[in-house]
């Protein structure tokens, strides 16, 4: 038997099967609870990085693979593939997930069978069905397990477009007020799916088999869809045409995880302990910053093929020299290197400076209590100071954007 499955035995670790366990000889087992932890069979686990708490349990109904992922007590993954992913307290993952680098399920978030996600972030409580490929999104919304944020089994979040891009994450809710937990949780109907990049309102409810292809700004909408009508025309590959909402909506969504980078290095880190162990605030900082990368990564890649597109829609007389639209791509090609080197300063400030004291203030006096009540009992005095805080991070970020690219906010 492998020595490190005889140390977490010892540790007791509750491992049924262990000749059919395979732990990697780069996992430390220090980092491993021997507390409530259960390996069911067919599990593999590797990577320096990871972090198993006190009650996880992996495995329970397929065999789990598990690479540099960081576990809070209490989470379930039951069968599948995690890497790079952080689960915080109590979050479960069913059968057959598929789950990959900068995935957060924030507490008590879950998804169920068959769910493939990859820099996807999910705020407490939210939930996925099953047959879900949910891939570079940002979820919010709800303030309970019996009042959560839902996105329906078989949807499909399109990030990938005909140009071969990805500047396409979407944001269900916001970061500023969807920390607090006190808001109305979205709905999105099986059977459907969102078009990125888009944006979507607190109390949004889409219809199932509704494929979302626009921004729904305006809280409490219900959405139905209908089939297109059919119909074939010349494809435009190569071409941009909505640059402006394409920006507009990388910069807000960037600028929410700006917020949410903030919101970890200073207000999380207030909660690190038991339920949130050290090894897990390290994954999740680790994982919003590299969340913040691959948005600049993407919106930088989609950036550099704007002249191309320009000269093709000259070219094929869609688009005018002197139109707005040609402005627009030549400025933001041309000052893409100054935003980018902007984001990466604003960064470094807003990790070393924290929220106003009297924010943190009123934490400290909820010390020892858990991070979900102490957040849903701040006075909303409190609350309101902490989200006119986050919300100065987003409009800091479409601030510098204005300035880069001054034509898309004209």
């Amino acid at each position: 038997m492998n020595i490190k499955i005889e140390a977490l035995i010892k540790k007791g670790v509750h491992i049924p099967a262990p000749m059919s366990i395979d732990i990697a000889p780069d996992i430390n087992i220090d980092r491993i609870s021997g507390e409530g932890v259960t390996l069911h069979r067919g599990c593999r686990i590797s990577g320096q990085s990871t972090s198993i708490a006190a009650g996880v349990t992996l495995g329970e109904e397929a065999p789990m693979t598990l690479d540099s992922c960081q576990l809070a007590p209490g989470v379930r993954l039951k069968g599948g593939y995690a890497q790079k992913t952080v689960f915080l307290e109590n979050a479960q993952a069913g059968s057959g997930a598929h789950l990959r680098e900068g995935t957060i399920f924030e507490e008590e978030a879950s998804c169920a069978h068959t769910v493939g996600l990859k820099q996807t972030i999910l705020l407490p409580f939210v939930t996925l069905g099953s047959l879900i490929n949910f891939c570079d999104v940002l979820m919010t919304g709800g303030t309970s397990r019996k009042d959560h944020s839902e996105v329906g089994s078989s949807y499909i979040h399109f990030n990938y477009t005909p140009n071969q891009d990805k500047a396409t994450a979407s944001i269900l809710g916001n970061i500023p007020e969807g920390v607090m937990l006190d808001q109305s949780p979205i709905f999105m109907g099986g059977q459907g799916g969102l078009v990125g990049p888009s944006r979507i309102a607190f109390g949004t409810v889409v219809a199932a088999g509704t494929i979302m292809r626009k921004d729904e700004e305006r809280p409490g909408r219900l959405h139905f869809g209908g089939s297109t009508r059919a119909t074939s025309m010349a494809a435009s590959h190569g071409v941009y045409q909505n640059v402006k909402r394409i920006v507009k909506n990388n910069i807000h969504y960037m600028g929410n995880l700006m917020a949410l980078l903030a919101w970890t290095r200073h207000v999380r880190v207030t909660f690190v302990g038991p339920s949130y162990p050290q090894a897990v605030y390290e994954g999740h900082l680790i994982n919003l910053k590299g969340a913040l990368d691959e948005r600049m990564k993407r919106f930088c890649a989609f950036a550099e093929k704007l002249p191309a597109s320009l000269a093709l829609g000259i070219e094929r007389g869609s688009i005018a020299k002197d139109s707005s639209l040609s402005l627009q791509k030549q400025e933001i090609a041309a000052q893409i290197n100054a935003f980018e080197a902007a984001v990466r300063e604003c960064v470094e400030t807003h990790l070393s400076s924290g929220p106003p004291s009297s924010f943190l203030d009123a934490l400290v006096k909820k010390n020892g209590t858990p991070y979900i009540t102490a957040i849903q009992t701040l006075e909303a005095s409190h609350r309101d100071v902490g989200c006119h805080w986050l919300f100065d991070i987003v409009d800091e970020m479409e601030s510098m954007a204005t300035r880069c690219f001054p034509s898309i906010y004209a």
